[in-house]
């Protein structure tokens, strides 16, 4: 697994969501027991925007809101050739994306300790 990012890499951030009606980018969709909602995983395509010195990542996304992540979440990984290929326009250029401001809510993706 590769665990050294650099900023401006694409990553692909794994989802997982619960609600009544999934939407077009769901995959593994499993309802419930009595079937009133579906759990299923929507893939993010994020980009690295920097590496903090203790190796937490933050990322960005297309709109411009700001996630922090260890380099170790099993729900990150780099993407792989075809999904950057195929998915060019899903993953923000650093260039283009104007910052949205930051909130503790952000930071929700980072394991507590």
């Amino acid at each position: 697994m590769r665990l050294n990012y650099h900023s401006g890499d694409p990553v692909v951030f794994v989802v997982s969501k619960i609600s009544t009606d999934p939407g077009p980018r769901a995959h593994d969709i499993r309802p419930a027991p009595f079937g009133e909602t579906y759990q299923y995983i929507v893939d993010k395509y994020w980009t690295v925007r920097t590496v903090a010195e203790d190796g937490t990542i933050e990322l960005v996304t297309r709109r411009g809101k700001i996630h922090y992540v260890r380099p170790d979440d099993p729900r990150l990984r780099p993407a792989g050739f075809w999904e950057r290929w195929l998915h060019r326009s899903r993953f923000p250029d650093l260039t283009r994306v104007q910052p949205a401001e930051e909130s503790p809510a952000d930071q929700s993706l980072l394991p507590s300790r």
